[in-house]
């Protein structure tokens, strides 16, 4: 078997949650599949939700039916299987609050009066992001045509749109790309990248010669076909052995286990 790898890194992101916004919003530690599926789908020129919304615009106004579907890139690139290994210990990515004003009057203004417009332009914003974020990503070659044209994209550093780190303040590095060569697993041994709680089952016995590391979060896994909103699984990375489970979707390389999601 066969896949692509390569690191994806940035200054800064931000994988919003759309759980918590009253005081500040916050952001998943990792990125997350349907934020990976995006930024691939910006690298080949798929359309995301801003096509699909103003394609129903048009349908509307054409008195059409709507188009229920996902967008583009999801429709087209779901069926990936993806590897995420955040680079840095414990899987725990350095975090700060940053405040800024968000000056575009439709965010802020809108039912306002007239002569208190001006004054209501500078919305204060509170967003946490990561810092200096860094992954090694690999995606499994499932002989599709949607594979290809991302390896063929990412090998000669070409991208239709510029990829980012889930906002377009982010931009995003990618570097050290690279064929691999997948084997099987190495049965009850650890998991080296992020992997689905439900699918396998830990020992807590902890790692002879190192300290034990166990990051547990609930993030996004797809999208609700109906609704197009995000799809929880309870994700985990650790230095933890494994005892059983489901080993169809882990791969080894050079000796160590990776899950694809």
């Amino acid at each position: 078997m066969k896949a692509i790898s390569f690191i994806l890194s940035g200054k800064t992101a931000c994988f919003r949650k759309p759980d918590v916004n009253q005081f500040a919003y916050f952001t998943y530690n990792n990125i997350h599949k349907p934020a990976l599926l995006g930024l691939f789908g910006a690298i080949i020129g798929l359309g995301g939700y801003t096509q699909l919304n103003d394609e129903n615009i048009r349908n509307k106004k054409d008195k059409k039916s709507l188009n229920s579907g996902f967008p583009e890139f999801y429709e087209k690139l779901q069926h990936l299987k993806i590897s995420i290994i955040p680079l840095v210990p414990n899987g725990y990515f350095s975090k700060k609050i940053q405040n800024f004003n968000n000056g575009v009057g439709y965010a802020n203004a809108f039912g306002a009066k007239p002569e208190e417009r001006i004054s209501s332009y500078n919305l204060q914003v509170r967003e946490q992001w990561l810092e200096n974020p860094i992954w090694q990503i690999m995606i499994l070659d499932d002989g599709s045509s949607e594979y290809e044209k991302i390896k063929e994209y990412l090998e000669n550093g070409k991208a239709v749109f510029i990829p980012y780190l889930g906002k377009n303040d982010h931009f995003a590095d990618i570097k050290e790309v690279k064929s691999i060569e997948l084997e099987s697993p190495i049965l009850e041994d650890r998991i080296y990248s992020i992997f689905m709680e439900k699918d396998l089952k830990l020992s807590k016995i902890k790692p002879r010669a190192e300290n034990s590391c166990f990051f547990k979060e609930i993030a996004p896994i797809r999208l609700n076909k109906q609704y197009h909103f995000y799809e929880f699984e309870n994700l985990i990375f650790t230095n933890h052995s494994i005892i059983e489970g489901d080993y169809l979707n882990i791969y080894s390389v050079n000796e160590k286990n990776y899950a694809f999601i």
